[in-house]
């Protein structure tokens, strides 16, 4: 089974010697390398702008700009969206002054005046708390230094970016990495490899990884960020002589009485994840409601304890269904009653098939429970809760979800999430597991059911990466876990990001997401 489509994250050292491998040295690629890396930066900057509204026919920009190729980089992807918006002003300050240019950044600051003329101004640094005529700009393109940077930067070029920072400015972008630390950035564009310190970085904002082409794809690396050709598989034609089976069939086990729609949510999320059967195992008071909600999927209504959470009488009727399924997603909003809990773990432990465990199932002893393969999706405070269970329970695939959500490929051996080292999470485990971040999502994820949608996706991903092959062993059923995983944190992430760029980040719901899962695959 192939593994999650991604590209290795890089120390500074190794992307100078990975530069230097595909450049070379030889002008003219270096050249087209950097018209390559400004014109991505200029379709994304536009692009992650729609989650505040399109950029203004009328934009003003601010552009920072060092003495090399990030510097280069900048310029060339103002001068790309000054040609697309033919009303929009640009002001260029030179941090080192225009005389300090290396010869493509030269080159590009001279396209940049032919192409915009008198709508480009190269300007004086502001003075802290200096704002600058009319309302300040709408977008800032902090090009000064790149991840060739060493410490400590001039006391000016310091004091000029602070005072960038306090300007009025909608949208603020960094070239590779935020300037020396100190450029606080809503967006980071990676360009060619993503480099290590952006990672972790203190004003990173969102990291965005803008493939160049310089890798092939099967390049090493313990620490990755993941693609989007992550999705490739699913946009590609289904066999005409499939049907439903070939597909597989998610079981989904979770609810009660006080917390209905965190299942419901999930079984949502695996009918749109191209599963081809979904049957929901949910106290029985709740059945008729969701049939009628969902009616795609098959409802089992199971005995409900007093509190209406799921009794241990009903366990027979998921074990009845083992040899039909493929996979189970098993926990949201299952509650934390002792008696579910117990339910929760038995059906952990003897359970045949491949688990997703997620929310309130999230427990020591349900994690640990049995030997099928099993995906856990915590975030970070479940985490914590698990985190000693997980170093002793072997083969499991890791969710931690979070801002920048990383997938592991083996839980065990993992770092704290307190204490000094928190910042250093990734880092600390780069010589065990390997790890896959992805930066696809955003803030309009950081609500209440976006976890359960993604397990529903991860769950219907994994049975359907069950069904399409025969039985084998628990190697090839943990490796496909790690690929349903990735893919449906990448396949989440993404329709996070159209939902955002639709209708903004804050008037809008999770169940909204289900949506934006076709266009997400469409526009691959």
């Amino acid at each position: 089974m192939n593994a999650p489509a991604s590209c290795p994250i890089l120390t500074c050292e190794e992307a100078r010697a990975l530069e230097a491998r595909q450049l070379g040295g030889d002008e003219a690629k270096e050249w087209a390398a950097m018209q390559r890396a400004g014109q991505a930066i200029a379709a994304a900057v536009q692009s992650d702008f729609e989650e505040i509204g399109s950029l203004p026919m009328q934009a003003r920009l601010l552009v920072l700009v060092g003495k090399g190729h990030n510097g280069g980089d900048a310029l060339i992807a103002a001068e790309a969206i000054l040609r697309q918006f033919p009303a929009a002003r640009a002001d260029i300050v030179f941090a080192f002054g225009e005389r300090a240019l290396r010869p493509l950044a030269a080159r590009a600051w001279r396209g940049l005046e032919q192409t915009a003329g008198g709508r480009v101004a190269a300007i004086h640094a502001p003075a802290r708390g200096e704002t600058p005529a009319g309302s300040g700009y709408d977008l800032c393109l902090d090009g000064v230094f790149g991840f060739q940077f060493r410490p400590p930067a001039d006391t000016r070029v310091t004091e000029l970016i602070e005072a960038v920072n306090a300007l009025p400015i909608r949208l603020r972008a960094a070239v590779d990495l935020p300037s020396a630390g100190v450029f606080r950035a809503d967006f980071t564009y990676a360009t060619g490899s993503v480099k290590a310190p952006v990672v972790d970085a203190p004003g990173a904002g969102r990291v965005r990884y803008l493939d160049l082409g310089f890798f092939a794809g099967d390049e090493p690396g313990e620490e990755r960020v993941l693609t989007r050709d992550m999705l490739a598989p699913l946009v590609r034609l289904r066999s005409s002589d499939s049907d439903k089976r070939s597909y597989g069939h998610v079981l989904v086990v979770g609810g009660s009485r006080d917390f209905p729609g965190a299942i419901l949510m999930s079984v949502l999320a695996a009918l749109r994840s191209g599963a081809g059967l979904v049957t929901a195992f949910v106290p029985a008071s709740l059945a008729p409601a969701f049939a009628a909600r969902a009616p795609e999927a098959m409802w089992v209504g199971w005995p409900e304890t007093p509190a209406g959470g799921l009794a241990l009488e009903g366990e027979h009727l998921l074990r009845a269904r083992f040899e039909r399924g493929n996979a189970i997603v098993l926990g949201p909003g299952l509650g934390r009653e002792a008696e579910t809990l117990a339910l929760a773990a038995g059906i952990a432990r003897s359970s045949p098939l491949p688990l997703v465990i997620d929310a309130d199932a999230l427990q020591p002893n349900i994690v640990t429970a049995g030997s099928a393969a099993r995906i856990v999706t915590p975030h970070a405070g479940e985490f914590a809760r698990i985190r000693g269970a997980l170093e002793h329970a072997g083969d499991v695939t890791l969710v931690l979800k979070g801002p920048v959500t990383r997938v592991y490929r083996s839980a065990g051996n993992l770092p704290a999430l307190d204490g000094p080292e928190r910042g250093q999470f990734a880092r600390a485990t780069a010589q065990g597991p390997t790890i896959y971040h992805s930066f696809f999502g955003g803030p309009v994820l950081a609500r209440g059911g976006s976890g359960d949608v993604l397990a529903g996706l991860i769950g219907g991903q994994l049975a359907q990466l069950v069904a399409g092959r025969a039985p084998a062993a628990i190697g090839d059923t943990a490796a496909a876990a790690l690929l349903a995983a990735a893919r449906g944190v990448v396949w989440h992430g993404l329709a996070a990001e159209r939902l955002a760029r639709a209708h903004g980040q804050t008037a809008v719901s999770v169940t909204q997401l289900l949506d934006f899962l076709a266009p997400a695959l469409r526009e691959h």
